[in-house]
């Protein structure tokens, strides 16, 4: 039987304390390889940025006396995916994980992650993955923290990496975004939850008069109108650990047909007012907007 060949990841680049965590994690489980950004990428999402040259520098790293096969490559973390699997590792891996990533990737806000984005993009080659983060202080999401207890986090990494490996993907689930508070232990339980509709990160304006052009964020202040289901009161009010499914399908989940009916009849009223409004703009005649909606009315009548 061949050895499961393991990719890890990450957005926090290669010298990330997190990523060797996981890689500590995943050693005992099969052939592992390291492909990583060469420096911070959070919030790349699952980004093609042109403006990255793909070079690459081989990292020789041992962990628990075995040699690493590593890359560092100048690209964003789904691209370090990309060249992963189209250059650097053997065979295609059995499993992707992005990790562990410094502070948490929940709610809306995983389509800015560049940790969850690595996973998307192993998940379309048809490779399960993993995307893991750890909670930490927004003052540690760029650099990680000294402090940090890696512990419960290599513990979670290690149960549904052998899960994948075993059962393989669920129906329909690609990724499974995983977070884990900050205080947890290797005993803390888990939830499969859904992500909040809700922001778990405020945006901040930017801090111009301080010389700062772009919006920062902050945390939101608590979890008061937050859905008792989801990733977010997991990990900010139950403090357990929350194991999210993912899919590339990012169809809404409403009824294609009930909804295409309605809507056909609204896309046709739209339309008829926008034909009407356009030939008002060229006659250059002002009309006020309640003649034009009932004109509007009658022509879709």
């Amino acid at each position: 039987m061949e050895v499961p060949l393991i990719l890890v990841t990450n957005d926090d680049g290669i010298d990330s304390d997190g990523l060797w965590a996981a890689v500590e994690a995943l050693t005992p489980l099969g052939e592992v390889c390291v492909v990583a950004p060469d420096r911070q990428w959070s919030g790349g999402g699952r980004s093609m940025p042109p403006h990255v040259s793909g070079r690459y520098q081989a990292v020789q790293r041992t962990i628990d006396g075995m040699e690493i096969r590593a890359f560092a490559v100048d690209a964003s973390p789904a691209l370090a995916v990309q060249h992963a699997i189209l250059e650097f590792v053997p065979r295609l891996p059995s499993l992707v994980v992005s990790g562990i990533n410094f502070g948490a990737n929940l709610a809306t806000e995983v389509t800015i992650s560049g940790t969850v984005g690595a996973a998307l993009e192993a998940a379309a080659f048809g490779i399960p993955a993993l995307a893991v983060s750890l909670e930490m202080d927004p003052g540690a999401h760029l650099t990680g923290s000294e402090t940090a207890d890696y512990a419960a986090t290599k513990a979670v990494i290690q149960r549904f990496a052998w899960h994948q490996l075993i059962y393989g993907r669920p129906c329909d689930v690609d990724v499974l975004n995983i977070n884990v508070p900050s205080d947890a232990t290797p005993e803390t339980p888990w939830r499969l939850t859904c992500l909040s509709r809700h922001r778990y990160y405020d945006p901040v304006a930017p801090d111009r008069a301080s010389g700062v052009g772009r919006p920062g964020y902050k945390l939101i202040p608590n979890a008061g109108r937050i859905e008792i289901d989801s990733d977010v009161w997991a990990v900010k009010q139950d403090r357990i650990i929350s194991v999210t499914p993912l899919s590339l399908d990012m169809t809404s989940r409403v009824n294609l047909d009930d909804t295409g009916f309605v809507m056909k009849g609204q896309v046709m009223y739209a339309q008829n007012a926008l034909d009407l409004l356009v030939r008002i703009h060229e006659s250059a005649a002002p009309v006020e907007a309640p003649y034009v909606m009932a004109r509007s009315e009658e022509m879709a009548t």
